[in-house]
């Protein structure tokens, strides 16, 4: 009896090595969901748009829409979450044209019409890099501002974090991954993500305002990695509670709009 009850946790330790393993090797599949776009592919969004293509340093085209404003005061850097593409996304583009500032939506390696795949966080934070360094060549940095949404507010926080855009803004953020890892999958030890995606790390470095917003119904990321983040602001920085929000849709929201419409008037 006792063997076989050795003989079974031996097998379970060995399962669960191997499941570990696996996860480590194949985790961009659970926390990536691209869509791929043929590279003929026309966007069809009703507003005027520049279809935008960006070198990388290891020779790779990143794809992505500029959209503009009639009257434009600036730009709005825009990382978005973490599936789809440009053809979904880019129809959050009026709320901030609407208002008077030009949008670009980068898509990521894989997402879109972008060549290559998604292999390492570092990776991903050069891309970025590379893109806000081609949009500086049309806007003044003074007038920018990064926008993040779920997936992408660690993103737009690293990149705020290493340029000093006007202002940086982020809908529904976590903590970081290690902490979403955490409070999900909290059987899996977090040593082998490699993906960190370390939010408060980065707003320590950042120089700007920084404003939240989080729908406390979010069932996505939870609501209180933003509170998290709250209790490490820095006095210039804000946290607007979306009441009964929840995690898709924010942009369509009417708080949202109306105190964004705020924000970027200042």
């Amino acid at each position: 009896m006792k063997k076989q009850i050795k003989n079974t946790l031996l097998v379970v330790i060995l399962l669960y090595i191997l499941l570990c393993g696996l996860l480590y090797f194949v985790q961009e599949k659970l926390i990536f969901f691209p869509e791929k776009l043929n590279k003929n592919y026309r966007f069809d969004f009703e507003q005027k748009f520049e279809e935008l293509n960006i070198k990388t340093k290891d020779g790779k085209v990143l794809n992505g829409l500029l959209f503009k404003a009639k009257n434009s005061k600036g730009l709005i850097f825009y990382l978005h979450g973490n599936g789809g593409s440009i053809s979904s996304w880019g129809h959050v583009a009026k709320t901030y044209t609407d208002l008077n500032y030009d949008i670009f939506i980068l898509d990521y390696r894989g997402y879109g019409k972008s060549d290559g795949e998604i292999l390492s966080q570092n990776q991903l934070f050069e891309d970025n890099q590379n893109a806000y360094n081609e949009v500086k060549k049309k806007y003044s940095e003074s007038k920018i501002i990064i926008l993040g949404y779920s997936i992408g507010t660690g993103l737009a926080s690293q990149l705020a974090s290493t340029n000093t855009p006007k202002l940086l803004i982020l809908q529904a953020p976590y903590y970081n991954l290690t902490d979403m890892m955490k409070k999900r999958y909290w059987f899996i030890p977090t040593f082998i993500l490699r993906y960190k995606f370390s939010t408060n790390e980065y707003l320590k470095k950042c120089k700007m305002p920084v404003v939240i917003f989080h729908g406390n119904q979010d069932k996505v990321i939870y609501y209180g990695s933003s509170i998290k983040l709250e209790k490490e602001f820095k006095k210039k920085d804000t946290l607007i509670t979306l009441i009964g929000q929840g995690h898709n849709g924010m942009t369509e929201n009417e708080n949202y709009r109306m105190e964004l419409a705020k924000i970027v008037s200042k």
